[in-house]
């Protein structure tokens, strides 16, 4: 049997809270008998030989005083997160959330940033997961050489630069120590629709005149995002981006507004216009409805486990594997073919299985 990943988080907001619960719900289904090919949302039910509800979590991180000392459990389940609960019985993972890292524990000489090297190192933690709020480039960096510096492979939802900063991805492949970022493409969130749509108007021979995306959510992320944005907005147009198609005439704004009511669900409206035969005139307009949270966890159970597979099989830096469930894959999405990404998962497999 393979065994579960040790996984610790820096931030625990609404998506661990879906993270938490989900595996809950599916290790609750496997023990029902549900087969591989009867799970709901999931593509791929192993990937280096690890279940979507292989999940042992050892450690948090976070700065928020609802959370600190709050034992884990109840955590994720603690204002402001607003993921609703899921109905399953929650296990205790049988800690308590730790301090994160302040702009204080920059120096890894800090208290703070020993404090967190040990937790590693005691809890035997093999990823560490990062998703705190957008826009703190410093906790980025700062978790992520935490990370290097105990051989935990390092997970990066955000949009900050961390597998693409050469210099620090560099550090993580001379480790042999995993790095898999930036910033996950959700399930079937607005970047994944929205790139579609963009291929298939090239596609059809059409000309692109003008498109937006337009984001709308009630969950602390999207309040974050009002201020801090400018660094999901370019990671939103990276995940555009493709061979042969111009978005040069694209806009997009990751938080058009944050909305209280609708919690944890994300609305996004699409717009594309373009010309076909003559220059006649297309327009294309759609609504977006999801919950966020688990959109973010669909995708960031398919992220540790490449990322733990890697590790097991003394991997370091970025994995090809990650390629499709990041909007800022390292070198950019047109790097990468489609037997490249394959290639990525069969040598986790491989190494799995030997």
């Amino acid at each position: 049997m393979t065994r579960h990943i040790k996984l610790a988080v820096a931030g625990v907001g609404n998506n661990i809270s879906a993270l938490f619960q989900g595996a809950e719900f599916y290790r609750n289904l496997r023990e029902r008998g549900i087969a591989d090919q009867d799970l709901p949302g999931i593509k791929r039910p192993r990937i280096a030989g690890i279940e979507v509800s292989d999940i042992d979590f050892v450690a948090a991180f976070d700065v928020h005083p609802n959370k600190v000392g709050v034992k884990f459990r109840e955590a994720v389940l603690a204002p402001p997160n607003n993921y609703p609960r899921l109905d399953v019985e929650l296990p205790d993972p049988g800690f308590a959330v730790e301090l994160g890292l302040t702009p204080d524990d920059i120096d890894p000489s800090s208290e703070g940033f020993r404090r967190l090297v040990a937790t590693l190192r005691d809890t035997g933690a093999e990823v560490l997961l990062y998703s705190l709020p957008t826009g703190l480039q410093w906790a980025a960096t700062a978790y992520a050489r935490a990370a290097l510096e105990t051989g935990v492979a390092f997970v990066n939802c955000t949009p900050e630069l961390v597998a693409r900063s050469p210099e620090l991805l560099a550090e993580f492949e001379a480790a042999g120590v995993p790095m898999i970022g930036d910033d996950l493409a959700s399930h079937l969130g607005a970047s994944v629709v929205h790139r579609a749509l963009l291929h298939l108007l090239t596609e059809r021979g059409l000309s692109l005149a003008s498109s937006y995306q337009l984001n709308l959510g009630g969950n602390e992320d999207f309040r974050n995002l009002r201020e801090k944005g400018g660094s999901k907005r370019q990671s939103k147009l990276n995940a555009l981006a493709q061979e042969g198609v111009d978005t040069s005439k694209v806009e997009v704004i990751p938080s058009a507004g944050f909305v209280a009511h609708l919690a944890d669900h994300k609305v996004a409206m699409l717009n594309i216009e373009g010309l076909g035969w003559a220059g006649t005139p297309i327009s294309l307009d759609l609504k977006l409805k999801v919950q966020d949270s688990s959109n973010a966890a669909g995708v960031i159970i398919d992220l540790i486990r490449i990322a733990a597979g890697a590790r097991r099989a003394g991997l370091g830096g970025f994995s090809a594997a990650a390629v499709r469930v990041l909007k800022s894959p390292v070198g950019g999405h047109p790097s990468y073919t489609a037997e490249d990404i394959e290639a990525g998962y069969r040598e986790l497999d491989s190494a799995a299985a030997r």
